[in-house]
């Protein structure tokens, strides 16, 4: 069965800096694509940014590209989301999530099989 748990969210003023962490557990943590997504209220969820099974290859929504970075430790079966110069529209529930089968970096919710409960980050102006 596999788990997803994510932790590190909370609340934090505008220019501030938080990191999430997942920790993943069921499958073989290193064959798998990792992404973070988010949902504010009242909007669908989006892609935030992923990360590919070695961590060579990584791809960030252009609304974060530049603040956030995604990363992971195949030895602690952890992929991670640091955040800095966080704003107020950065204020969701952020999602991680593991792919399918897929061998590559995707954005699309579709090829990710497995979520976990979700984190709620909140940023103040």
């Amino acid at each position: 069965q596999v788990q997803l748990v994510e932790s590190g969210g909370g609340s934090v003023q505008a220019g501030g800096s938080l990191r999430l962490s997942c920790a993943a557990s069921g499958r073989t943590f290193s064959s798998y694509t990792m992404g973070w997504f988010r949902q504010a209220p009242g909007k669908e969820r989006e892609f935030v940014a992923t990360i590919s099974r070695s961590g060579g290859s990584t791809y960030y929504a252009d609304s974060v590209k530049g603040r956030f970075t995604i990363s992971r430790d195949n030895a602690k079966n952890t992929v991670y989301l640091q955040m800095n110069s966080l704003k107020p529209e950065d204020t969701a529930v952020y999602y991680c999530a593991q792919a399918r089968s897929v061998a590559y970096t995707t954005t699309r919710e579709y090829d990710y099989a497995y979520w976990g409960q979700g984190t709620q980050v909140t940023v103040s102006s």
